[in-house]
């Protein structure tokens, strides 16, 4: 696989990063993108780089600035010669309870986790067709029963699942075209909310009893993009079973 590019969104840290450890440990080169996190961009590419020198680089864009989004396909395919995945891992992720939506967050919500997935799967189209390609949309467990108080995030989520299978239709034959639902990997970073007495109840609905790891999702994204040649148009969930039991 180490002619085989991919380009991750939002692959510097968390969830993102453990993809991006995986894919490349199965001989993929990457190109990284990240927003604001530069730091941590340019230490897991050096990571990386001393494991496999020259297959990893980085790549800055806010994916609210619609003129970044095809940049970052130019990019890629004029690094690396081509790219083979998309993987959309990007999300901004807060509460928004309805007396208070207003079109900022409105934009920014739908922004990052469904206006560019879509288009930046367009501007990768023609390249993923040529290469036989796939696209990997990284979505939520909530999105048969979304969390009270998410509304703007729930619907944003919701709609890159009907995204990811209109895909499969537009793309197919040649591309496929999934999606990874991940439960409890890894609690938001700075939320008060999800505190030990959440995470306890959080664990307590969740099947497995116990919350899981970056890596699961990490392995689930590679089944799909390296092992799994007659899936499409398929929405994984990775959450030890708790959305049985919402």
């Amino acid at each position: 696989m180490q002619n085989k590019v991919v380009l991750i969104t939002g692959g510097a840290k968390r969830v993102g990063a453990a993809i991006c450890r995986e894919l490349h440990a199965h001989g993929m080169q990457l190109m990284i993108h990240f927003n604001t996190s530069i730091a941590e961009a340019r230490a897991l590419q050096a990571e990386l780089n001393l494991k496999r020198p020259n297959s990893v680089t980085i790549i800055q864009g806010n994916l609210l600035n619609f003129a970044v989004i095809p940049s970052l396909i130019n990019e890629t395919i004029k690094h690396f010669g081509r790219l083979d995945v998309l993987i959309n891992n990007a999300s901004t992720y807060y509460p928004t309870e309805l007396s208070q939506i207003n079109e900022e967050n409105w934009q920014d919500l739908m922004g990052s986790n469904l206006k560019a997935p879509m288009f930046l799967a367009q501007a990768a189209a023609a390249e993923l067709r040529k290469n036989a390609g796939s696209i990997i949309n990284i979505t939520d467990m909530h999105i048969e029963r979304p969390k009270k108080g998410y509304i703007v995030y729930s619907v944003a989520k919701a709609g890159l699942v009907t995204l990811t299978k209109s895909l499969a239709h537009e793309l197919s034959p040649e591309v496929r075209v999934n999606a990874v639902a991940p439960g409890p990997v890894q609690w938001p970073e700075n939320n008060p909310q999800f505190d030990e007495v959440y995470q306890q109840r959080v664990i307590s609905q969740t099947l497995l009893k116990r919350i899981g790891d970056p890596t699961d999702i990490a392995k689930a994204v590679k089944f799909l993009t390296l092992d799994a040649p007659f899936i499409t148009g398929h929405v994984l969930a990775v959450d030890g079973g708790r959305s049985l039991n919402l």
